[in-house]
């Protein structure tokens, strides 16, 4: 029998691909004198004939787009999937912009360009969700400064 015939019977025999089947390179006369499958049965048996281990796929793929992630690459549009709301929560972000807004607010007071009522009203409103980022803010004061509205 042909050693690729007996590669084919051993690999439906052990239920494998006949990638996975091993054949002992100093047997091959024992493979061509095989006739049946009972033969090929016993040349399994007798450790002539082996199962490979199944092969994984590689990781290396993986683990470089991870490290790039960790540096923060691969985060554009077309890799996103879900809402803005869905890759960082509404609270986390309501968080960040407010305590963004409240470190400028007490930046300006402290450099004296507004005074402990204009800071405190603005600080209200901060806190209602007036503005939706520091740049806003910072508008809207340069605004209150511009009308002389600000008591310095």
């Amino acid at each position: 029998m042909s050693i690729k015939t007996v590669k084919r019977l051993a690999a439906s025999i052990l239920k494998v691909g006949t990638s996975r089947v091993w054949l002992d390179p100093e047997r091959l006369e024992d493979f061509k004198a095989t006739l049946t499958r009972a033969e090929v049965r016993k040349l399994i048996k007798d450790g002539a004939i082996k199962v490979r281990p199944a092969s994984t796929p590689s990781r290396g793929r993986k683990k470089e787009a991870k490290s790039k992630k960790s540096k923060g690459r691969r985060r554009s549009y077309g890799s996103r999937k879900g809402k803005k709301s869905a890759r960082i929560s509404e609270a986390q972000s309501w968080i960040a912009r407010i305590r963004a807004q409240r470190k400028l607010l007490k930046e300006l007071r402290d450099s004296g360009k507004i005074d402990k009522s204009t800071y405190r009203e603005l600080y209200l409103k901060a806190k209602g969700g007036a503005f939706y980022s520091k740049k806003n803010l910072l508008d809207y004061v340069n605004n209150l400064i511009a009308q002389g509205e600000v008591n310095k």
